[in-house]
């Protein structure tokens, strides 16, 4: 086998120009770890904002850097001490090295079996949307017959925590653009659009009230919405929005403060099997045109995940 592998790096940070294709050293898996022949990467908007480099004092990086957090494809090369993941396995899950690549690391700890009913592109959907919204559910305590209002619900992570929230028996009120709403409705959210008089709409869409708000949008002052329409700080969580949640005095969640991509995979997999989750894909780009796919990204109103093919 080769020694190098193609990857898309860049070398500074800028706008999505700045990414090329890069020749790099095929990566070996270290203890607890596998090479993955990715079939499959995701581009998330935290990509983006890595590679301008806004994230910088919280996700510094070394030149060249490859994006990317989650792939899907085929266990090429086992690392030391690694049980129950053989070569030619087919998974999915977070990556140790950038995910825009012919090839990547991953801990055994955040990847697992692809079942064959998932295609390449809805694997790939699965990882950080699962786990994010998992989380995030269970930092809110909500329960059954509640009301959640989720910001951003028709992109990759709102899909999917419309879904698992719904199937849970949560009323769920979206906000997303005009266009997205017939989308939400699907997935069986209340659609309301985001922007000014957004509190108003809210409490129209929902006379009984808000449990708790999820915000996977960061966008205007809908943390201070939230906390107005759930009375309080305690049940406001983002996901995206640390300075402003800061302000807010609500809770930010990170990877970094648990990670639950066992049980997220666990519920994500059963609820796809009885049809009850549907993986939605936005739009799919070969990995030599990542940047394309991270302008697509940048630009929002997405109903579900942008996806790279390698």
């Amino acid at each position: 086998m080769t020694s190098t592998t193609k990857a898309i790096a860049f070398t500074e940070y800028g706008s999505a120009d700045v990414l090329r294709t890069l020749d790099t050293e095929l990566p070996e898996p270290g203890p607890g770890q596998v090479r993955i022949a990715v079939r499959t990467a995701a581009v998330n908007p935290l990509d983006s904002k890595i590679r301008a480099g806004v994230m910088r004092q919280v996700f510094p990086v070394t030149f060249p850097h490859v994006p990317g957090v989650e792939a899907a494809g085929v266990v090429e090369a086992v690392g030391e001490g690694v049980e129950g993941l053989t070569v030619g396995d087919e998974v999915f899950g977070q990556t140790a090295t950038g995910a825009y690549a012919e090839h990547a690391l991953a801990d055994v700890s955040r990847i697992a079996l692809k079942p064959g009913t998932l295609s390449w592109e809805q694997a790939t959907a699965v990882p950080v949307a699962a786990e994010t919204a998992y989380r995030a559910l269970e930092l809110l305590g909500v329960r059954a017959g509640e009301t959640l209002l989720i910001h951003g619900a028709a992109g990759g992570v709102g899909t999917v925590a419309v879904q698992i929230a719904v199937a849970r028996g949560i009323t769920v009120i979206g906000t997303a653009s005009e266009a997205n709403h017939d989308h939400l409705r699907r997935l069986g959210a209340i659609p309301v659009t985001y922007g000014d008089g957004l509190a108003d709409r809210v409490r129209a869409a929902a006379p009984g009230g808000i449990d708790a708000a999820l915000d996977a949008a960061g966008q205007g002052d809908v943390l201070a919405v939230s906390v107005e329409l759930t009375g309080g700080t305690e049940r406001v969580v983002t996901i995206v929005d640390a300075v402003g949640a800061g302000k807010a005095g609500v809770r930010f969640t990170s990877g970094a403060d648990g990670y639950r991509g066992e049980p997220a995979f666990e519920e994500a997999l059963a609820l796809f099997a009885v049809g009850k989750l549907t993986l939605a894909i936005h739009a799919t780009f070969p990995l030599a045109e990542a940047a394309a796919a991270q302008r697509a990204s940048e630009a929002g109103h997405l109903t579900g995940k942008i996806v790279l093919t390698v």
